[in-house]
């Protein structure tokens, strides 16, 4: 026997050794064999390892707002033959060929129960509140790239398959993944973008689940459709089974999983037995498509489709995402590297894939323009839509490996195809930061109570953090004077912080048309809140409440505030405070994140703000009256407060008393001048703001001092600041409300230094002293900060009807 066979029979016999301890550990690193020449002990390397360089290269990316799952690919690459796959040792010590079938099932499984996740996550009726211009816009963007792949495909063909290759699967797997978007993948930036509630992001996201759904048909089609002719029978069969599967899902089993939930008590969760019967649904679909030859995924996905959003799909969501996503959805992207060889592509084919994928991709790209057009929508958004819609992601991986899974696609076709739908979701991000600059919008309303009318509708933004805050945000949206002339629209936006996986398309923002069976605390309290604002509703006729639920990270939770804000036209927003009176009568916070929140929200805000100190308004709905006190000390911010307190006077509810505070030399009985002599050119910021004080405080008595008994106005006298905190804290306790601006924009002697001393600045020198622990005043306090920006439109519009809102550009749709 030469040496060349017994070397033979020494490989075959350790393979065959392998194998058979391919399902056991290993005796320890003092037995005979290496920990790494067992599966299990193997197995959980490649874990480490894989998870290790996937966390590593999300770190990198992260400040370029990759999405995670261009690191995924990325780390498939490193990690395969085409980097460190090149050392021989590297890749038969950690990724031998022997335990290639356990890596693979493990990945597979996780994907199986990947596409069940994203069916769950699919909402077909975000389609129909889009229309028909998601539909159009998926429907022409799936064309070009179809065609063009099919006629290149066969006009090359001589470049494109080899004798193995089926021809006509192969023109459908080359126009399938230039066509396809990656629903999971494009939800993950638009979120990061802050574009997941925008007409734009809404648009791609329902043409995005559409090109998903059309991707599954095309793709049976791909793997049924035969070169030879003699298994055109069978290919008939594998259709029809799968259409009768679905029509199975649809008709049965979606039935009794409906059933299910309606026999399962309110506030209640699934019970364990129902949660495993589901997810071994998931498993039993997955082998039913694959023995009709249509493949496991597809059976997962078109099970987590049927079952109903709600409840139940949430709960299923939140027990598989973290560990579907974070552990075995890396090792299917591991595999994928693991397929790709850059070493062996044949060049002169590389160089015909490419030409045929930027040929139909720019087939694409122009269909998806002048549908655009056609709907008269900017170019600038038309260009970044065509972009998003080349999301590739996970599909495209999808689509890649049942092509090769199916020998539809050769080495060639195979790695190209994965780098260009790595490449392309790489720069989708950057794409649409250069491409998409969103303008700023030429308003029709003002975004200040002062400057409202108040004969028209009134906006307001009211923020929630839990239930705590909502009886004293009720009942000051109560007396804000809700009337048929001047009806309230308030939006009442519970924030919730977004922890776990940043990048589900659900998770954003909630718009709440009915109440469904909660599942855990949080959707309790949405319920809790929801139901009190209905009672709201039903009880003030002139109110209308549109309850909204906000998740996001903090950090970046003052974006969708003023987003919402500005895209909702809304006048004013009031935001709680981030302490709490306790039980002792003293002020401790509740979470120190909110006040962070508060002052990203003070400084970005398109509209006034009011700061809320909640300490309590009386009952909800009472029939006797308020008496509210408004502290005016001059400025644009104290002319925004009297402005919302002169609203609650006109309720015959309300009593109001404004004290304005006067320097002592500034002590003198105004006297009303129809025509005020202002010259601009010699008078200073101080005495512009000093002369737009006495017009309005002269307007506001004008109006509002003919019913003394509801309406009182008083004058304070000081001297410094130092009589102004005494005069301030002497102020009686038969007040119910206090309102005071914050005091920007002014420099005034009387609270000159209060600030510098304040525990709180955000809410300025004198609503801090009323809102601190030691204040005698024990009511609740709103600090008002008025907008400040560019005022559009002076003709007088002063609202947007609500037909309006459906026009475009509208950026959040419901």
């Amino acid at each position: 026997m030469d040496e060349t066979t017994l070397s033979d029979l020494q490989v075959k016999s350790e393979s065959d050794r392998k194998s058979c301890y391919a399902l056991s550990s290993t005796n320890g690193i003092f037995g005979e064999h290496s920990p790494l020449e067992y599966s299990l002990p193997l197995f959980m390397m490649q874990i480490m390892i894989i998870l290790g360089t996937t966390h590593f290269f999300a770190f990198i990316f992260k400040p370029l707002r990759q999405p995670r799952v261009f690191a995924e690919l990325i780390a498939g690459f490193v990690l395969g033959p085409s980097v460190l796959g090149q050392s021989t040792y590297f890749s038969r010590a950690l990724f031998p060929e022997w335990n290639k079938m356990v890596f693979e099932t493990l990945s597979n499984v996780g994907l199986l129960f990947f596409l069940f996740l994203v069916g769950l996550e699919m909402d077909i009726g975000e389609i129909k509140q889009t229309g028909r211009k998601a539909i159009f816009v998926a429907v022409v963007g799936m064309i070009p790239p179809l065609l063009i792949g099919t006629i290149t495909t066969f006009l090359f063909r001589k470049f494109v398959s080899g004798d193995e290759i089926k021809q006509f699967s192969f023109a459908i797997f080359m126009g399938l993944e230039v066509y396809t978007t990656s629903f999971p993948t494009l939800a993950r930036i638009l979120a990061e973008l802050k574009l997941l509630n925008t007409e734009l992001g809404r648009i791609s996201m329902s043409a995005a689940m559409l090109n998903d759904m059309c991707a599954w048909i095309l793709l049976i089609l791909g793997i049924a459709i035969p070169d030879d002719s003699n298994k055109g029978m069978s290919s008939l069969f594998l259709i029809l089974a799968s259409f009768v599967f679905v029509m199975f899902l649809i008709y049965a089993v979606r039935p009794g999983i409906q059933w299910m939930i309606r026999h399962t008590p309110n506030g209640e969760s699934v019970n364990d037995f129902c949660i495993c019967l589901i997810l071994t649904g998931v498993m039993v679909c997955g082998f039913i498509t694959e023995a009709i030859g249509s493949h496991s995924i597809f059976g997962a996905f078109a099970f987590g489709l049927i079952i109903p959003n709600g409840p139940l799909a949430t709960m299923l969501i939140e027990r598989l995402d973290d560990f579907v996503t974070t552990l075995l959805l890396p090792l299917y992207f591991a595999k994928t590297g693991l397929r790709t060889d850059i070493t062996q592509l044949n060049y002169l084919h590389a160089l015909v894939y490419i030409f045929i994928m930027l040929l139909a991709s720019v087939g694409r790209d122009i269909g998806t323009l002048l549908i655009t057009r056609f709907y008269n929508m900017p170019f600038s958004e038309g260009c970044t839509l065509a972009t998003l819609l080349h999301s590739k992601g996970l599909i495209g991986a999808i689509v890649i490996n049942v092509g090769w899974d199916q020998k539809v696609l050769d080495v060639n076709a195979y790695t190209v195809m994965m780098i260009a739908a790595t490449l392309t979701t790489g720069l989708v991000v950057p794409g649409v930061l250069l491409i998409y600059k969103p303008p700023r919008r030429l308003v029709s309303y003002r975004k200040t109570i002062q400057n409202s009318k108040h004969d028209v509708k009134l906006r307001i933004l009211a923020c929630i953090h839990t239930l705590r805050n909502v009886p004293t945000i009720i009942n000051l949206l109560e007396i804000s004077n809700p009337t048929k002339t001047s009806p309230i629209t308030v939006y009442a936006l519970q924030l919730v912080e977004l922890t776990g996986r940043a990048a589900r398309a659900s998770a954003m923002l909630i718009v709440h048309h009915k109440v469904a069976p909660a599942t855990n605390r949080t959707q309790a309290q949405s319920q809790n809140i929801i139901n009190a604002f209905e009672k709201f509703e039903i009880d003030v006729k002139e109110v209308s409440v549109k309850p909204l639920t906000a998740i996001s990270p903090y950090s970046t939770m003052h974006k969708d505030i003023c987003n919402l804000a500005e895209d909702k036209h809304i006048t004013f927003i009031i935001l709680p405070f981030h302490k709490q009176p306790t039980a002792d009568g003293d002020m401790e916070a509740t979470n120190p994140i909110f006040r962070t929140l508060n002052e990203n929200v003070l400084a970005n805000a398109p509209c006034s703000v009011g700061i809320l100190v909640d300490r309590g308004i009386g009952t909800p709905y009472q029939t006797t009256s308020h008496h509210i006190a408004m502290l005016f000390f001059g400025g644009p911010d104290d002319r925004e407060a009297l402005s919302y307190a002169w609203r609650m006077a006109e309720d015959n509810k309300i009593k109001l008393t404004v004290f304005r505070y006067l320097q002592e030399v500034e002590s003198r009985t105004m006297e009303y001048d129809p025509n005020p002599i202002r010259d601009d050119r010699i008078l200073t910021d101080r005495e512009k703001e000093k002369q737009l004080d006495d017009e309005y405080i002269i307007e506001f008595k004008l109006k509002m001092l003919s019913n003394k008994e509801k309406v009182l106005y008083k004058e304070k006298v000081v001297s410094n600041a130092v009589e102004t905190v005494a005069s301030v804290r002497s102020v009686d306790n038969t007040y119910d409300f206090f309102i005071v601006g914050k005091g920007r924009g002014i420099e005034n002697p009387l609270t000159a230094g209060i600030t510098d001393w304040s525990e709180c600045p955000e809410l300025g020198g004198i609503g801090d002293l009323l809102a601190s622990s030691d204040s005698l005043a024990t009511v609740s306090v709103l600090v008002v900060q008025q907008y400040l920006g560019p005022e559009i439109d002076e003709g007088g519009g002063e609202g947007i009807p609500d037909s309006q809102e459906q026009q475009y550009p509208k950026k959040w749709l419901w």
